[in-house]
């Protein structure tokens, strides 16, 4: 298999988390990739017309993208269980999706600042993107902390690739101020050996 790849993407860094999780590391060849939406660079726009990473391209079939979609795929040929059974297989899936949302909204902010000229830029927009990142932590810490404490799941996988990211991203924002209990949750999940072979390098 081969993983089409950026070592700053926190949706690449989800599938790295998994494959390690999972043991197929060693199944998988990294092919760098990388690009923003106007301009595309090296992404695999023949694999994935969306022009999006991570894509994993597979001998016995068409490739696969987006992450969850290769979480899944990889969890399901490890047999790992990382989706547990219903019903808590949907708290599971309702919370990756929660920390995806973070991630595009945290990316949005990330573009706004790279690929748009200082004077076009909308403040009020990027406001708009951080105003989403926050309610759902405020979601997280309020519904969620029994599920992330939990047995490992994707879920779990997701939420600390996204709050990784803010720090790496966006760490004047102190994502932590108010909500101890899941600041208190990052800090072991973090200590993941899965979680500290994959953190991104500016």
């Amino acid at each position: 298999m081969r993983l089409y790849a950026s070592p700053t993407s926190p949706f690449v860094r989800k599938v790295d988390v998994v494959l390690h999780e999972t043991g197929l590391l060693d199944r998988v060849e990294r092919v760098p990739a990388g690009g923003t939406p106007v301009d595309p660079g090296s992404l695999p726009l023949a694999l994935n017309p969306l022009g999006k990473i991570p894509v994993l391209g597979r001998d016995e079939g068409p490739a696969l993208y987006d992450s969850r979609v290769i979480c899944r795929y990889l969890d399901s040929l490890a047999s790992a269980g990382l989706y547990p059974q219903p019903p808590r297989l949907w708290d599971a899936l309702t919370l990756e999706a929660t920390a995806d949302g973070m991630l595009e909204a945290a990316v949005l902010m990330v573009y706004e600042v790279r690929t748009r000229p200082e004077e076009k830029r909308h403040e009020p927009w990027v406001e708009g993107q951080w105003n989403k990142i926050a309610r759902a932590l405020d979601a997280v810490e309020a519904r969620w902390l029994s599920q992330l404490r939990g047995p490992l799941d994707i879920g779990q996988i997701a939420m600390g690739c996204a709050l990784a990211y803010l720090d790496f991203r966006h760490g004047t924002r102190d994502w932590r101020k108010g909500r101890p209990g899941l600041a208190e949750w990052e800090a072991g999940f973090s200590a993941r050996p899965s979680m500290m072979a994959t953190v991104p390098v500016a």
